[in-house]
């Protein structure tokens, strides 16, 4: 398999991420599937996942980080619009830090495997 051809694929697993997010975000809460976590860290780990995964896939971890945290916003924006769903500020915020941490995490990854300290 080529390198540019796992690379769109890593990127699809990262676009159905948000995607998963974005259904999980809007279907009625009592559809929802709980981890057994608290809603803040469900919040933030699904979007380090997202946020990792995207910039495996397109190593521009800033841009990622903003295009999911603008989302994140968005999504918590958009349960205005459902009857039984309130929007809500620390999850907009804990997947907006979800999504940096992600990316951050990412970009040390990406550092490392380019510039390896070399032993000699």
């Amino acid at each position: 398999m080529t390198a540019s051809r796992r690379k769109m694929w890593i990127f699809i697993a990262g676009a159905v991420a948000v995607a998963i997010i974005a259904v999980a975000s809007l279907v009625p809460a009592n559809m929802q599937i709980r981890t057994g976590l608290h809603w803040l860290v469900e919040h933030f780990l699904a979007y380090v996942g997202a946020a990792f995964i995207l910039c495996l896939a397109w190593p521009r971890p800033l841009i990622v980080a903003g295009v999911l945290m603008a989302v994140s916003a968005l999504l918590e924006i958009l349960q205005s619009l459902t009857p039984d769903r309130v929007p809500d500020l620390p999850t907009a915020l804990s997947g907006a830090g979800g999504a940096l941490t992600g990316a951050l995490v990412a970009k040390l990854m990406l550092r490392v495997r380019r510039n390896p300290t070399r032993h000699e």
